[in-house]
């Protein structure tokens, strides 16, 4: 299963972001994407922008993989 995070951009040089989600900032290649600007949402995976998304779908999507991370967290403990 392939996952795809989404980040917001916060400083672009050449074909590399600086991006953020959460609080976690990572740099990324945005070679694939021809119109990346800074305060845009994209899509992350293995280090690759793969698309341009808008605010709403970004917010929606980290509430969704926050939900999963929680979830995940009690079916672990739950185990102990």
């Amino acid at each position: 299963m392939c996952l795809a995070v989404p980040m917001q951009i916060e400083k672009i040089e050449n074909e590399s972001a600086t991006v953020n989600v959460g609080g976690t900032k990572r740099d990324v290649n945005i070679a694939f994407l021809d119109d990346a600007d800074i305060g845009d949402y994209i899509l992350v995976h293995a280090g690759f922008a793969i698309k341009k998304i808008d605010e709403k779908e970004a917010e929606e999507t980290v509430k969704l993989l926050n939900k999963m991370a929680e979830i995940a967290r009690n079916d672990n403990s739950d185990q102990s």
